[in-house]
């Protein structure tokens, strides 16, 4: 069984990264309102248990979860954590200072009166950076992640987005980073492996994190990308690992009402666990980590009482025989590494 205390190297960098992360995304109020209390508990409670490494973005809650999860940690030794944010939307003002009531349309409850812009750009990724130091309150960010690049994401405008990188100085602005010391180690932060797998021939990447695309419920991405990241020093942080929920039961896929297929597939995973008394979301957060590119995994959550659940799924013991049961069954890829077994 993996301990908390693991931690596993970025081949490339030589950063070495815990194998289970807190993301942060709910400190931002994510689809409800989180207190400061609520957010600076959930920190005490990782720390308390041995995790030491944290996750978070400009994005969630417009600025609010640096900012929170910045006042929980600038007390904290810096050099025994290792802390991640992005790049590729400036957090602005609204014009008219006018807060949305409730949850806005990205997800965001009882919102801070600023507003996301997207910026790939050489100018717009240093200018996100210095923004984020300001915000966390802290003088260093180990992992940059160049966040919801990608077709899927941004449709028509992707290639507009992508020119930013390629041609507006984008990944020349995170190699820059990187190279003076600002940053350990860069990468993407994204949903899509596609895209992964496209910056890979542009720059130099030390890890990923990939949300929702290597899990007990899809392993699309196995072969060749993941191979390829092995091959080429690429870690991958596994995000996304309930994909959305489903797996902890909450009917939601890639943040959408769950189609039946997946529905389905579900309840025969649900029925394998049932077999031999495995909890499915602690296959769900096991699973990732026996891939060699994978270095770690992170998962959300709001409260204490969250987190020390998914402490309880990570540390659960699980048997060797459930994992071949699942390639018998066809639940899982044959040629998936799969956990050692209790």
């Amino acid at each position: 069984m993996t301990s908390l205390d693991e931690r596993r190297s970025l081949p490339r960098s030589g950063l070495a990264i815990p194998v289970l992360g807190l993301g942060c995304a709910q400190m931002g109020g994510l689809y409800r309102a989180s207190s400061p209390a609520e957010s600076e508990d959930a920190v005490a409670c990782a720390w308390e248990n041995g995790i030491r490494s944290f996750d978070t973005a400009p994005y969630y809650g417009y600025g609010r979860s640096e900012r929170r999860l910045g006042a929980a940690l600038c007390d904290r030794p810096r050099d025994e954590f290792v802390l991640s944010t992005k790049v590729g939307r400036l957090i602005r003002p609204n014009a008219d200072g006018a807060r949305v009531a409730g949850v806005d349309a990205n997800g965001w409850a009882d919102p801070v009166p600023f507003h996301q812009v997207y910026d790939y750009s050489q100018d717009g990724i240093l200018r996100s950076v210095e923004d984020s130091l300001q915000r966390l309150g802290l003088a260093r960010i180990d992992i940059l992640y160049v966040h919801d690049i990608g077709r899927v994401t941004h449709g028509e405008r992707h290639d507009h987005h992508w020119r930013q990188l390629t041609d507006g100085g984008g990944f020349r602005a995170l190699d820059e980073l990187r190279r003076d010391g600002r940053v350990s180690a860069i990468g993407l932060g994204v949903n899509e492996w596609e895209v992964v797998r496209d910056a890979m021939q542009e720059i130099d990447l030390d890890c990923t994190m990939l949300a929702g695309r290597y899990t007990l419920l899809e392993q699309a991405s196995l072969s060749p990308f993941l191979e390829n990241c092995v091959a080429a020093g690429h870690a991958i942080a596994a995000a996304g690992v309930f994909n959305s929920g489903i797996l902890v039961g909450n009917g939601k896929f890639n943040y959408a009402d769950a189609p039946p297929d997946m529905i389905a597939r579900v309840e025969a995973l649900a029925a394998a666990c049932r077999d031999f008394n495995v909890e499915l979301p602690a296959a769900a957060l096991q699973f990732p980590l026996a891939h060699p590119a994978v270095a770690s995994c992170v998962t959300g959550a709001r409260t204490r009482a969250q987190l020390e659940t998914n402490i309880k799924w990570f540390r659960s013991p699980i048997p060797a025989d459930f994992w071949q049961a699942l390639k018998t069954r066809g639940l899982i890829d044959a040629a998936a590494p799969v956990p050692a077994g209790a």
